[in-house]
């Protein structure tokens, strides 16, 4: 039944993005809660509808805190993935397609926890699913924020290390586009006329590149590059966006402020630096080892050894650790290949995270 499911989510391809295919998605995920004694509400976005299902708890626990399970709907892969590229397949106790790893396995290993501890008693459950985390939940973090007000612990249904191992702290992410205003001239009669934003946008990407060699321990990856249209006209505009990550905040700060006062180096070009989205860093604490220590209590009771460590990666898990809510992420299957052709998940771990996320819900 695990394995169907993910099937069928798989099927429905969700890029971010995508408005329509995200809240058709959105429709399927809150009938199920509502199946699974949730109340759901949609938060309307431009670019895709999040979601947020509480489920009451139940027996001496009822009223006490909740706990925050964090996930998202989006993927990287764009409609026809499926069929052109990455084409479900189970071969050997492996599953492979897009979104198996990222997050979809992570949805079908909650919803079936859920189901699992329906007539148990547990704590409140609050869910959170989000349109737009492949971008860095942008329209998602006032909610994500609102959502783990009063909670006793939040959870993520990320990918978990390849051993397993859940992630206790995440690296800061931040993406920042530069775009750049020059002037348009014919390339040949009247060069001298015209601002090449290009050249001007190459220059800013170089100063970025000297700035970041001064600090250690920071990530920056120029993903896409705009500008210009045609060879014989200089180029009047160009962006570029560029993903950084930070260990610390103080780093963070510095640099972002120095990316952010940066200025044209052409007289008469024109230059902005805005920050797109950002998810600050979230740091190792006492609180998170805590909960890795009720978790890994709650993973012995069903056999299964939990341990823990540091990700470089980012996701909506850096929000709860950052404002210090007790937190942990990686609850998702275990497998590999996020955000390459390759993605899949080991099927068996489908229902050893289950039997986890289920143990947790009913313990903690």
């Amino acid at each position: 039944m695990i394995i169907e499911r993910l099937r069928e989510y798989v099927a429905a391809e969700t890029p971010t993005g995508d408005a329509a295919a995200l809240n058709a998605f959105a429709d399927r995920l809150a009938d199920r809660y509502g199946e699974l004694g949730g109340t759901v509400r949609r938060e309307p976005s431009p670019t895709g509808d999040h979601l947020v299902a509480d489920f009451p708890g139940r027996g001496p626990r009822a009223a006490d805190a909740p706990l925050l399970f964090l996930a998202h709907h989006d993927t990287v892969w764009p409609i026809g993935q499926l069929e052109n590229a990455m084409p479900w397949r189970e071969a050997d106790g492996i599953i492979h397609g897009p979104g198996v790893f990222d997050m979809k396995g992570g949805l079908v290993i909650l919803e079936t926890a859920l189901e699992r501890v329906a007539d148990r008693d547990h704590r409140p459950v609050r869910v959170v699913v989000v349109a737009d985390e492949e971008i860095g939940s942008p329209s998602a973090r006032a909610l994500v924020t609102a959502a783990s007000a009063g909670v006793y612990a939040a959870f993520g249904l990320e990918p978990p290390h390849p051993n397993g191992d859940l992630k206790t702290s995440r690296w800061g992410s931040t993406r920042v586009r530069i775009e750049v205003t020059g002037r348009e001239a014919h390339a040949a009669l009247d060069p001298a006329s015209g601002i090449s934003a290009i050249d001007e946008l190459v220059d800013q990407l170089i100063a970025v590149r000297q700035l970041i060699a001064g600090y250690d321990n920071v990530l920056c990856n120029v993903g896409t590059i705009t500008g210009g249209g045609r060879t014989n006209v200089v180029p009047g505009s160009a962006a570029a966006d560029i993903g950084f990550r930070f260990v610390d905040p103080e780093t963070e700060r510095a640099v972002l402020d120095a990316v952010a006062g940066l200025t044209a180096v052409r007289s008469g070009a024109e230059l902005e630096v805005r920050v797109m989205s950002n998810r600050p860093a979230w740091q190792p604490s006492g609180a998170t080892d805590a909960l890795l220590a009720e978790v890994a209590a709650a993973g012995r009771s069903v056999g299964q050894d939990v341990g823990g460590a540091a990700a470089s990666g980012a996701a909506d898990t850096n929000l709860t650790g950052w404002l210090g809510v007790p937190t942990l992420d990686g609850l998702g299957p275990v497998g590999k290949g996020a955000h390459a052709v390759h993605e899949q998940v080991i099927a068996a771990t489908l229902a050893e995270r289950v039997d986890l996320v289920a143990a947790i819900i009913r313990s903690l």
